[in-house]
């Protein structure tokens, strides 16, 4: 059975994970285009070796960063991802025209 270090929850099943993708420079979803976005949120590097990859424990709803070795399949390590991002981003929703 192939498991996994949770840094909230401790070693389970590979089952209560889900992969949220690679961890990626997020664009300012403020100010980028359409098409800039759908890059970020959809296209991946798909990199062969070691990657840093979103997680989420998925009974707890606990995101977190695993390094992981694609080429031999092996977790490297997890951690909190306030590790990585030490800054909350805010998002705004655009003003919806006012109606006449």
């Amino acid at each position: 059975m192939k498991q996994m270090n949770c840094p909230l929850n401790g070693v389970r099943n590979i089952q209560e994970f889900a992969h949220g993708g690679e961890v990626v420079d997020q664009p300012d979803p403020n100010r980028c285009s359409d098409a800039e976005w759908a890059e970020f949120v959809f296209m991946e590097a798909n990199t062969a070796g070691v990657v840093r990859e979103w997680w989420c424990h998925v009974a707890t709803a606990y995101w977190f960063i695993a390094e992981r070795d694609t080429l031999k399949d092996e977790i490297i390590r997890t951690y909190d991802a306030g590790e990585l991002f030490k800054e909350r981003v805010d998002f705004t929703r655009p003003e919806a025209p006012k109606e006449t």
